[in-house]
Parts: C-alpha cells; sequence; structure tokens
C-alpha cells in the first residue's frame, strides 16, 4: 500500500535523479523516510560524479540516513527509490534493516525486489522487508528512457 509520505518521497527522488541525469550519471534517486514518514536520508547516482562504483543512489540515501541517527539500523524505515534496486542495494538495505522498499520503476536487467531476483523478499535471509513497485513509474521510466535515448539512441 503507498501512503502520502511514498509519494511526497517519491516526487523528491525523482527530483534528485533529475539532478543526477543532468550531470551525467544515471537518473536514480532515493529518499530514506522513517517511521513518522520524515525524511531522513536522500541520495542519487554519484558513480560517474565520484568514481565509486557503490555510489548507487540507495547506498547514498542510507549512509545519509544512518549518520542522520547515528545508528545503521533503519528497521522501520522506508526507502523510496526512482528504479528497482539491484543485487547490491537489495543487500544493503536488508543489511541496514530498512523495513518497506518503495520503487517506481521496474528493472528487468538487473533487479533484486521482484523482477530479475527476488533478495528483498527472499525466505531464506533472516531478514526481508516489503516490497511496493511500480509508484509513479511512468516518470521513473520516462527519466531513464530520455537519459539513454540521448546517450545511445541506434541502441534502442
Amino acid at each position: 500500500m503507498t501512503t502520502p509520505a511514498d509519494l511526497a518521497a517519491m516526487r523528491r527522488a525523482l527530483a534528485l535523479a533529475e539532478v543526477a541525469g543532468t550531470e551525467g550519471d544515471v537518473p536514480v534517486g532515493a529518499v530514506v523516510v522513517d517511521a513518522a514518514g520524515t525524511p531522513i536520508g536522500e541520495g542519487r547516482n554519484l558513480r560517474e560524479a565520484t568514481g565509486d562504483p557503490t555510489a548507487h543512489a540507495e547506498v547514498v540515501a542510507l549512509r545519509q540516513a544512518a549518520a542522520s541517527i547515528g545508528s545503521w539500523n533503519l528497521e522501520g524505515c522506508t526507502l523510496v527509490v526512482t528504479l528497482e534496486p539491484c543485487l547490491m542495494c537489495a543487500g544493503a538495505l536488508l543489511q541496514a534493516r530498512v523495513s518497506r522498499v518503495v520503487f517506481g520503476a521496474w528493472d528487468d536487467k538487473a533487479g533484486a525486489a521482484g523482477s530479475m531476483y527476488d533478495v528483498v523478499r527472499d525466505r531464506r535471509l533472516p531478514y526481508r522487508a516489503e516490497v511496493v513497485g511500480g509508484v509513479l513509474a511512468a516518470e521513473a521510466q520516462a527519466q531513464l528512457r530520455n537519459f539513454f535515448e540521448a546517450r545511445r539512441p541506434d541502441a534502442l
């Protein structure tokens, strides 16, 4: 179920994704909100900007959220991201004990929250998170499509 806080956070994540795209990174943005729906961390893809292969929007947002509350444990929090998390990000959010993941566009090539893999809800793992996919998906998909069409017009 999508909440008003989820939608507000997704709109902020979309704005962050837009900034990432204009700076040459894949347009993905993420926001972590606490149990009350208050944003406590945010991030955008920074791999190109920093040269850091782990600087995905989700990881950047999780780091900021943990720093803001002074703990790695983000139980009760929701990660809102414009694109379905990859394997690395799914692992990171589970290690942080994030309770919910809300995402926009599905990632049929590398998604780990229900499309390619379902790591986030894997019953074999000691911790799982609730997943809500497809929130403002058209907007998130449009950002990604526009970004890649501008860079690889012959590949699409």
